[in-house]
C-alpha cells in the first residue's frame, strides 16, 4: 500500500464518493491525518483503518452515531472489529439463505398446484424465518445426561452460574442459581415454565459487573458468537471460574475425523476459516482443555451426534435444528444428503466406516474448556 492516499484514490479503492468521504471528515467520524507533498489532506494507514470499519458496518446497516461508538471503543482493536464483521455478515448470510430455502419451498409448493397461507408469505421477511433453527430444537436438541455430567462437574461448588447463549434452557444445573442470557426471542419464548431468569444479551457485552458470579458456562454457542475471544473474556470477567464446551478446528487433519465433513460436506471448512485456534480459547480464560467423547446414542443432536446413526441426516428435522446445514446452503446440503443416501443403499458407508460400528463413543474434537 502507498504510504499515503489521497481522498480521490481512497473514494475509488473504497467505492464511495469523495462528497461522502468529505462528510466523514466534517463530522469527524474519518479524518485524514496526513498530508500530501503539495499539501493536500491525505489518508494514512491507519486511517484507512477506520475507514474499512465504518464502511463495513455502514454496509450493514448501522447508523453513523452507531459506528461512531463502534469504531472509538478503546477496549476494541482491529482484530475485533475485523472478527464482529465477519460474524454480523455471517449472520446476514444465514438469513438471506434461509429467506432463499424458503422461496424454493413455495416455488415447489406452486409447482404442485400448492398455493401457501398469507402467513408463511410473510414469514419469509421476518425474524421468525432466520430463527427457525430454534423451533426444531424441542425436537432433538436436548440434554445429553453424560455430558451434562461433564459440564456439573466442572463447575464445581459454584451457587451461582451465569448460563450464556442458554438456547431454550439443556444443561442449567438444577441445583444452582443459574441466570440465563439468550439473545434470541426464539430460543427465550421456548424456555420452559420455571426455567431460570433470562437476560437479553450478546456474550461480548454481558450486562453485569465484575466477579458476579461463581462460575459462567456456554454449552455449544461459541461458534454463534461473532468474536468468541472477545465473549470468552466477559465470562473470565464477570464469573470467577469458566466452563465452555465447544469445538477444536486447530489441530491437524481436524477436517478428516469426522466421516460426515470428510466424505460428504466440506463446506464446513469455510465455517471455521477465521476460528480461533484452541490454544487462543484456552488463553482466553486461562485454563485448559479437555476431550469430551460422544456416546453412540447421544440424546443432543448437535452436528456430530449421529456419528454412529447415519440415517438421522437424512431426516430434515435433525437437519434443521442444526445450524451447519443452513450456514453451507441449499446446494452443499442437497448434494450432501443425496450422496449420504447413495452410499448407504449401496453399502459403501459402511465399507468406508467399518471401525465405527464397534464403538460406544467417538472423539470428534469436541472440548471441554475450564478454568
Amino acid at each position: 500500500m502507498e504510504e499515503h492516499l489521497t481522498v480521490g484514490r481512497v473514494a475509488e479503492l473504497a467505492g464511495v464518493s469523495v462528497r461522502t468521504l468529505h462528510h466523514y471528515d466534517d463530522i469527524g467520524l474519518v479524518r485524514p491525518s496526513a498530508r500530501t507533498a503539495v499539501g493536500y489532506r491525505a489518508y494514512s494507514a491507519g486511517d484507512v483503518e477506520r475507514l474499512r470499519e465504518v464502511l463495513g458496518y455502514r454496509r450493514l446497516g448501522f447508523g453513523l452515531r452507531e459506528i461512531a461508538d463502534l469504531v472509538d471503543d478503546p477496549a476494541t482493536d482491529a482484530v475485533a472489529h475485523l472478527r464482529r464483521l465477519r460474524g454480523l455478515l455471517q449472520e446476514q448470510r444465514d438469513r438471506a439463505a434461509a429467506m432463499v430455502m424458503a422461496i424454493d419451498k413455495e416455488l415447489e409448493a406452486r409447482a404442485m398446484g400448492i398455493k401457501t397461507t398469507p402467513e408463511d408469505q410473510l414469514k419469509v421477511f421476518g425474524a421468525q424465518l432466520y430463527e427457525s433453527i430454534g423451533s426444531a430444537y424441542p425436537a432433538t436438541r436436548r440434554t445429553e445426561p453424560r455430558i451434562a455430567a461433564r459440564i456439573w462437574d466442572a463447575l464445581g461448588d459454584a451457587r451461582t452460574v451465569l448460563n450464556i447463549g442458554a438456547g431454550t434452557g439443556s444443561y442449567e444445573p438444577p441445583d444452582r442459581a443459574v441466570t440465563a442470557v439468550e439473545p434470541s426471542a426464539v430460543m427465550r419464548a421456548q424456555r420452559p415454565a420455571g426455567a431460570a431468569p433470562c437476560v437479553a444479551a450478546s456474550a461480548e457485552r454481558l450486562p453485569f459487573a465484575d466477579q458476579s458470579f461463581d462460575a459462567a458456562m456456554a454449552v455449544s454457542t461459541v461458534h454463534h458468537w461473532p468474536d468468541p475471544v472477545a465473549g470468552l473474556r466477559e465470562m473470565r470477567r464477570v464469573a470467577r471460574s469458566v466452563v465452555v464446551f465447544t469445538y477444536d478446528a486447530s489441530s491437524t487433519g481436524w477436517l478428516q475425523r469426522f466421516w460426515l465433513t470428510r466424505d460428504y460436506l466440506p463446506e464446513f471448512a469455510d465455517l471455521l476459516v477465521d476460528w480461533p485456534s484452541l490454544a487462543d480459547m484456552t488463553r482466553a480464560i486461562g485454563g485448559r482443555a479437555e476431550p469430551v467423547l460422544i456416546p453412540w446414542d447421544c440424546a443432543d443432536g448437535f452436528f456430530e451426534a449421529y456419528w454412529r446413526r447415519p440415517e438421522a441426516y437424512l431426516d430434515e428435522g435433525v437437519r434443521r435444528a442444526v445450524s451447519v446445514w443452513t450456514r453451507v446452503g441449499t446446494q452443499a446440503e442437497q448434494r450432501a444428503v443425496d450422496s449420504l443416501r447413495d452410499d448407504l443403499s449401496s453399502g459403501r458407508w459402511v465399507e468406508r466406516n467399518r471401525d465405527l460400528v464397534a464403538l460406544d463413543a467417538a472423539e470428534l474434537g469436541l472440548r471441554l474448556l475450564v478454568a
